[in-house]
């Protein structure tokens, strides 16, 4: 076992944990995403027996999206009348969450923090439903220019944005065709493993008493095709993906063991941090060395269960804004497909309030840790495009060993990446695919295929396939055979696009 010195008067523990969702009937009723935050660190408070918001030396607040704020932070404050002295907006990212705790944590160990808080909020739902009505809110002016929604294109790869792969519904399909390819799979049962892994999510969100889709939804349901549950980017359905439509606030209290003890919070309900890591892909998914595996994933999973002498987890939430996100890291652990991957309920079935939903499963698995004695349960985030992976290990016992100060694997991650590709703009000429996925639009049509592929030099290109192409987009979306591997032909048309066909 990996050792590390540890001064147990400083373990930094969970003792707090609040969480907010409504869904009002009239929008212009509905709280900003800074008053849910607000509500949540109260309950937070009073779940760890009160007086704790005053004594607040640090508070991360993961970025809200769904509404602009010129001094969020500053007017969190001044809602609940504290003054922490380190107060922070974090920038966007699902891992966020997973990274603020265990940063947190960190501070308190060392010392420069004795009380500290994570919040997120998110009401993305009353504004979707104020913008579908009409209806001006009675809040401040959203201000955009704070806002995480910034230009992608100026973020992304000429290449992808060329090719129209610019959001996330876009990019994660190119894992899932890869992945299902690399293991063997059809395309039909690759289908069916993730119609049946949602369904595992869809069974944890029916009991959890803030998720916002309680009802259980088979895998014949989640995997079939009908109106309601349209196809958005092969091989995804609409109840295959992130609901980012939601109200939801959540609040972690964290503190030194002394510091509780002294408070009279009992150890039963304490949650300690055992582990952590992370590690990073490339910022351009066009660049990645592959899309059948992410290596910084592999580094993170892999560390946290080395450490743990391959002992398995006793709860895990596997990061669920796609279905390939957690096929893989479930692979990677030596998860059986009968465990159900999560506390929480998954992006889809509990809500994918943006940033935030990994702090919703760390109160999650507070809560499953303080129920089930002496287990340990595993948090891993991920955000961006398979970009940033971040793992958390919690326990209701005591560690023996003392956080990791360090806990970037990045170094595991680059020995294991393959070499990455050239990346070239026009090609004509033959090209295999790496893989693709096909954009469909809101009538349930395919409004264009986007292809992955390589020369014969291994350089690596995007091409399209328009949707009067039938005969091609009929051959990638073939249930019973991936196309991926398959060799084909680029032609350069008039206006500047590679079109592939097989």
């Amino acid at each position: 076992m990996w050792r590390r010195s540890i001064d147990r008067d400083r373990l930094p523990v969970i003792i707090g944990i609040g969480e907010t969702t409504e869904r009002p009937d009239d929008p212009c009723q509905g709280r900003q995403p800074h008053e849910l935050m607000a509500d949540a660190l109260r309950q937070a408070d009073a779940d760890a027996g009160g007086g704790w918001l005053d004594k607040l030396d640090s508070l991360d607040i993961v970025r809200s999206v769904s509404w602009g704020y010129r001094d969020l932070p500053g007017q969190l404050c001044d809602k609940l009348r504290i003054a922490p002295t380190r107060n922070v907006l974090g920038p966007g990212g699902g891992e966020r969450p997973t990274y603020d705790l265990h940063q947190a944590a960190l501070a308190i160990a060392s010392g420069k923090s004795e009380v500290a808080a994570v919040c997120g909020g998110e009401a993305q739902w009353t504004v979707d439903r104020a913008t579908r009505g009409g209806v001006t809110l009675p809040w401040p002016p959203d201000d955009r220019s704070t806002s995480p929604r910034r230009d992608r294109r100026a973020s992304l790869h000429p290449v992808a944005w060329k090719y129209g792969l610019h959001a996330p519904i876009h990019v994660y399909p190119l894992y899932e065709n890869a992945t299902l390819a690399a293991w063997g799979q059809t395309p039909a049962q690759a289908h069916r493993d993730a119609a049946e892994l949602w369904a595992a999510y869809s069974a944890i969100a029916a009991t959890h008493p803030h998720a916002w889709m309680k009802r259980i939804h088979d895998a014949d349901e989640i995997g079939t095709r009908t109106k309601s549950n349209r196809l958005i980017a092969w091989p995804y359905l609409k109840l295959m993906v992130a609901q980012a439509s939601v109200n939801f606030g959540s609040a972690i209290i964290m503190t030194s063991l002394a510091r509780a003890k002294a408070a009279g919070i009992p150890e039963r309900k304490m949650t300690f941090f055992h582990d952590g890591a992370a590690a990073d892909e490339s910022k351009q998914y066009v660049e990645r060395d592959r899309y059948d595996h992410s290596t910084a994933q592999d580094a993170v999973l892999e560390t946290l269960l080395r450490r743990r002498e391959g002992m398995p987890f006793d709860h895990i939430e596997l990061y669920s804004c796609f279905p390939t996100v957690p096929k893989m890291a479930r692979r990677t652990l030596g998860v059986p497909p009968q465990h159900a991957p999560s506390v929480t309920g998954g992006l889809t079935f509990f809500g994918g309030p943006l940033n935030n939903y990994m702090s919703h499963a760390a109160i999650a698995m507070v809560r499953r840790l303080r129920e089930n004695a002496g287990t340990t349960g595993l948090l891993y985030g991920q955000g961006g495009y398979v970009s940033n992976h971040h793992g958390l290990v919690l326990s209701g016992m005591p560690p023996v060993t003392a956080l990791p100060a360090d806990f970037s694997v990045q170094a595991e991650a680059e020995r294991r990446r393959d070499p990455v590709p050239a990346i070239i703009d026009m090609h004509t000429g033959p090209a295999r695919i790496e893989t693709f996925t096909v954009v469909y639009g809101r009538d349930g049509e395919p409004e264009f295929a986007a292809v992955v592929a390589r020369s014969k030099n291994n350089e690596r290109l995007m091409a399209r396939v328009p949707p009067t192409d039938k005969d091609t987009i009929a051959f990638l979306t073939h249930p019973g055979m991936s196309p991926v591997g398959s060799w084909g032909n680029c032609t350069v048309d008039k206006e500047g696009y590679n079109l592939w066909r097989p």
